[in-house]
């Protein structure tokens, strides 16, 4: 089976192979915990994880980790306005991270290093980079030499002074050259501080990655993942840190998902459009919001609405409407999916193209609808296994479909007791009064299927 994947370094797609036979390595930038995840934050994990669980297939050894910044410059101005401790305020977003992250389906990554638990590994990398001459202490910091390095810029693809230019690069006297970034800063009494060669001090943001990276992976890992706002300038600095530091090739595959755009305009604080995975879920299950992001392939920017929201609950509905109707079929997933064969299976080891693998599944429900009683557990089984692979339909087909979001929705026993209720009426001939309990229940978002079997009900898509 060929596994491509697209390489930000090359700019094309290659070949993936692992460094060791049958083991994978994987790091991806995680949260900076002082505030809520927003739409645009859950894009990365909902890629890498895709990713994640379609390595589990080709390798025994999958060693996912995804990082937690809780030492930042905006973590400590949070904390100072909301007058809290650094630690309850990183502590809390935290939580809330993994708790959003895992109602889109999110599996945990394999490790999730701190960065305040890996400060050693920074100041030793720090050290190393010093006594290299890549690095150099200035007025209580300790900066990298940009220039010491002769390819830099590599990933971006842009000269020093291109970079330069508009680029979240500070300007400070200290600095030899503009672009030398920060490794270790100075900090004052009332921050968080570790003491270090250079005085009592933190680390900078892109150190942070690099020595995690090879403290829990090693000096060379395969797959580097994250926004693509986060090509230049931190994943350009974290291969400066580590290639002067130590040498050798540190990632194989940089991969890089596109913006999420919130009604055609580009996401930002100054717009005001900021949409938290949190706010969302009070109106949308986490699936939906993940079947969204699915919805494009991940180097392509997304356009995330209302209407691309509705049309994933649709498509979802459908789809746990099918597998409602053979709920009743067993399956046995190993013996009924070759996934050599299944081109949902090709389409995402083909630069993890989810569009593709997603319509896949399309045409799987509508073979499935048509089938005979011996084809459709075979057909059953390879969607849920294409599902699966993909994190979603992994709920139970009724229940999603009699779910409720919203806490004042009609309950599901009062749903039930009106269907008894219009059964009743029916069976005295007042089919007036059927209808009327059709109409009130579809005027409350339910929807009631009639069958020789009896009747089914599922909410509307909102």
């Amino acid at each position: 089976m060929t596994f491509t994947l697209y390489n930000t370094m090359t700019a094309k797609k290659e070949l993936f192979e692992p460094l060791v036979p049958d083991t994978v390595t994987m790091y991806v930038c995680g949260p900076t915990v002082y505030n809520l995840a927003h739409i645009g934050n859950a894009r990365p994990v909902i890629v890498f994880d895709t990713l994640f669980r379609l390595l589990q297939t080709h390798y025994s050894a999958v060693v996912y980790a995804r990082n937690i910044t809780d030492v930042d410059d905006k973590i400590i101005v949070a904390a100072r306005e909301n007058s809290r401790s650094i630690e309850s305020l990183t502590e809390e977003f935290t939580v809330k991270y993994r708790e959003d992250m895992a109602q889109l389906n999110a599996l945990p990554p394999s490790l999730e290093p701190r960065a305040t638990h890996n400060i050693d590994a920074m100041i030793e990398l720090t050290r190393t980079l010093i006594e290299k001459g890549h690095a150099y202490q200035s007025q209580a910091h300790v900066l990298f030499a940009v220039e010491s390095m002769e390819d830099y810029g590599k990933l971006s693809n842009r000269a020093l002074d291109d970079m330069l230019a508009g680029a979240r690069v500070e300007v400070a006297e200290y600095k030899r050259h503009p672009g030398d970034f920060v490794l270790w800063k100075p900090a004052a009494d009332a921050d968080p501080g570790w003491d270090s060669p250079w005085g009592r001090g933190r680390p900078g943001w892109h150190l942070e990655c690099s020595a995690m990276i090879r403290q829990h992976l090693g000096d060379t890992i395969d797959i580097h993942g994250g926004g693509r706002d986060l090509i230049f300038p931190h994943h350009e600095n974290e291969i400066a840190q580590s290639r002067c530091a130590h040498g050798g090739d540190y990632v194989r595959y940089w991969m890089h998902n596109a913006y999420v755009d919130i009604d055609g305009e580009k996401m930002s604080k100054s717009l005001g459009n900021f949409r938290t995975v949190r706010d969302l879920l009070q109106s949308y299950r986490g699936e939906v919001l993940r079947f969204a992001l699915l919805s494009a392939h991940y180097r392509s920017p997304l356009n995330f609405s209302a209407a691309l929201l509705e049309q994933a609950q649709t498509t979802l509905d459908s789809l746990y409407s099918t597998l409602r109707d053979v709920q009743h079929i067993d399956i046995d997933r190993n013996k009924d999916v070759c996934l050599a064969q299944e081109p949902f299976y090709h389409a995402l080891n083909d630069d993890l193209n989810t569009p593709i693998a997603i319509a896949e599944i399309h045409a799987l429900a509508k073979q499935l609808h048509k089938a005979e009683a011996g084809a459709k557990p075979s057909l059953k089984a390879r969607i849920l296994v294409a599902g699966n692979l993909l994190g979603i339909l992994q709920q139970d087909a009724a229940e999603w479909l009699q779910g409720a979001v919203s806490e004042d929705a009609i309950s599901a026993e009062e749903i039930e007791a009106l269907i008894t209720e219009r059964r009743e009426a029916k069976l005295a001939k007042d089919y007036s009064r059927a209808d009327e309990v059709r109409q009130a229940l579809l005027a409350q978002g339910v929807v009631l299927e009639d069958s020789r079997e009896g009747t089914q009900w599922k909410r509307k898509s909102e």
